[in-house]
């Protein structure tokens, strides 16, 4: 069951909830079709739960925003991108273990 602290991001509010956010925001570049993220999912959540009011984590769908994903240079999902003060801050491509996305996330 996916956690209720995993924000949805589109094209519409990505400025807002990502961008402009006051906190970090770990974006998750993500597809319906794409078997590694969906294995990806389950540890995304986790670390939403986590990680809650430290870290605004989130999912974005690149076959509903391909700008957004070209604008970051995601060529491969699932990618992760940690956004500080709205800076691509760093990255995970491919498929992670829990602890590398701890890893990612923790030294914020």
């Amino acid at each position: 069951m996916a956690s209720q602290n995993v924000h949805t991001f589109t094209l519409e509010n990505f400025e807002s909830e990502v961008l402009q956010s006051p906190i970090p925001v770990l974006v998750d570049f993500t597809a319906t079709w794409c078997a590694p993220c969906k294995a990806l999912a389950p540890l995304v959540d986790k670390l939403a739960d986590e990680f809650q009011g430290k870290v605004k984590v989130g999912k974005l769908d690149i076959d509903a925003a391909p700008d957004l994903a070209k604008q970051y240079g995601v060529r491969s999902i699932p990618t992760c991108i940690l956004f500080k003060g709205g800076i691509n801050a760093k990255q995970q491509v491919g498929m992670a273990t829990y602890d590398k996305l701890t890893q990612l996330v923790a030294a914020q």
